[in-house]
């Protein structure tokens, strides 16, 4: 097999790439594979060497005093939320004045003894604040959630926790998922006593990161829906397009008015990672990011989870003002997953990186030089099934020489034509072993119609030929040696997004001046 010819300054032997021809069917990628667990870890992969990572204090008070109490809110109603304070040695509330952090404020009703997971830092000399939204719990009033309301009400939390006689008036917020685009989506509101935040897990956009990827409503976030907030089922479907609802609940617009201290704390396994790297890369100056091994949800107990230890050394810089507490000494601390190690950056895509671009060839490969001009037509998938084979088209490189790191965005540059008014992409990029199984790495999504941006849809003239950019989610993966990368296209990816393409077929342009992968490689 001759070596792929990288269109960068480096040889195709430096990155070990050679042509493959088509798969067999038996090696094809599956379609529904986006719902690979992250694989298996070891239980305590070593941290960084990094001070801030190995930071501890021991504990200033041995219990908790708990309380619940009645916050108002600028319009008259109120927030239920549960105090936890540093306890004196009778359990009353110590004596003296603390910082406090806003502890994952969410619509899931997590007032009582659950909220007890603040207590590390409240031994430690915080008050922590857990805290049931508008509409949640004994909160009264319309569950909306990350709405314009629901910030004002955040924004009113941190306002009077600060100005309390037992408070410093330097607050901080946390949470993980819809606590952590709270904490996002609050500061972008600039509330005056807001010092720093933790956002584990959190958005850039609610519109792009969750509900229409691409521009297509996402059927996974529908059960959500259903159980959390039902009305939500037909307002976001009034909104197909991105307006004013969606800026509203989004930090991306208002970027410019994130400028507290921001540590975020990601997954290369978890469906908000894009938005996490977007937040850091539109604030390098105040943003920090931890990417670890990490599946959706609080790295606590997790494989190489990174302790309470950091945490408490962003609160005692930020909040406490504690001389000497250590920050992360590099902007950017990520795990190579599946397994190979920390690593740490000044930015991301790191420095150094290199583009590689790769042709979708009519034979099915995936390289540097994909043969003549050619094109291949597959059917649209209308069921929320897996499609077969003649429902998506697949291309992979042959078996790497030496291992290859991806850092960054893996971007598509798709030239298709449909043969309805309308319809829907899906590149997803994935890992295949020499035994044919396959992980996969990142994916990406696009209605044709959305080609121009989400704020307005422009038609599609059937048996024209679009060039469509799709962007993945951001990676940082190493591919071993002997393992292929395979790129599949087709029209449907559910349930990450809807199987509501119009029924027709989608034509690729394959081949030279054809469709083509660009990767961000180390």
């Amino acid at each position: 097999m001759k070596p792929l010819k990288i269109m960068v300054a480096m040889s195709a032997a430096a990155l070990g790439l050679t042509c493959a021809p088509t798969l067999p069917a038996a090696a094809e990628p599956s379609p529904d594979a986006a719902t690979t667990a992250a694989p298996s870890l070891p239980p305590t992969p070593s941290l960084p060497p990094d001070p801030f990572f190995a930071y501890d204090r021991p504990a200033e008070y041995r219990g908790v005093h708990r309380e619940r109490v009645t916050v108002p809110l600028r319009d008259g109603s109120h927030l239920a939320c549960d105090l936890h304070r540093p306890a004196a040695p009778d359990g009353t509330p110590a004596p003296g004045r603390f910082p406090g952090i806003v502890y994952d404020y969410n619509a899931y009703n997590q007032l009582g003894p659950q909220g007890q997971a603040a207590a590390y830092f409240v031994t430690r000399g915080y008050v922590a604040a857990v805290c049931n939204v508008r509409g949640s719990g004994d909160s009264p009033g319309y569950l909306d959630p990350f709405s314009g309301q629901e910030q004002r009400d955040n924004y009113d939390l941190i306002e009077w926790l600060a100005a309390q006689p037992w408070s410093t008036g330097r607050i901080g917020q946390t949470g993980v998922s819809y606590g952590g685009h709270s904490s996002l989506l609050v500061a972008v509101n600039k509330p005056p006593h807001l010092a720093a935040i933790i956002p584990v897990d959190g958005i850039s956009d609610w519109y792009e990161n969750t509900i229409y990827r691409g521009g297509i409503y996402s059927a996974r976030i529908r059960d959500w829906q259903r159980s959390v907030a039902p009305d939500t089922l037909v307002t976001y479907a009034q909104h197909p397009l991105y307006d004013d609802f969606w800026r509203e609940r989004s930090v991306k617009s208002r970027w410019k008015n994130l400028d507290v201290p921001v540590l975020e704390i990601a997954g290369w396994y978890d469906r908000y990672r894009q938005g996490m790297v977007e937040n850091l890369q539109a604030r390098e100056r105040n943003v920090w990011l931890v990417s670890g091994p990490w599946v959706h949800g609080w790295p606590a107990g997790q494989p190489a989870d990174i302790g309470n230890g950091a945490y408490l050394a962003w609160w005692d810089r930020w909040l406490a003002r504690r001389p000497g507490t250590p920050l992360p000494a590099a902007r950017v601390t990520s795990y190579e997953v599946p397994g190979t190690g920390w690593r740490q950056f000044d930015s991301w895509p790191p420095a150094g990186t290199r583009p590689v671009r790769l042709g979708l060839g009519a034979d099915g490969t995936l390289a540097a030089d994909p043969g003549r001009p050619a094109t291949r037509t597959f059917e649209v998938n209308t069921e929320p099934v897996a499609g077969g084979p003649g429902q998506r088209l697949s291309f992979a490189t042959g078996p790497l020489q030496r291992d290859l790191v991806l850092a960054g965005e893996v971007q598509a540059k798709v030239r298709a034509s449909f043969t309805a008014a309308d319809g829907n992409l899906a590149v997803v990029v994935q890992d295949v072993a020499p035994d044919g199984t396959s992980t996969r790495i990142t994916q990406g999504w696009l209605k044709a119609s959305h080609r121009s941006g989400h704020e307005r849809a422009i038609p599609v003239r059937p048996g024209k030929t679009y060039d469509l950019d799709i962007r993945t989610w951001p990676t940082h993966y190493r591919v071993a040696a002997g393992h292929s990368i395979s790129v599949t296209v087709s029209s449907d990816d559910y349930p990450e997004i809807d199987s509501d393409a119009p029924a027709g077929q989608v034509s690729l342009r394959l081949g030279h001046s054809g469709s083509t992968i660009h990767l961000t490689t180390l």
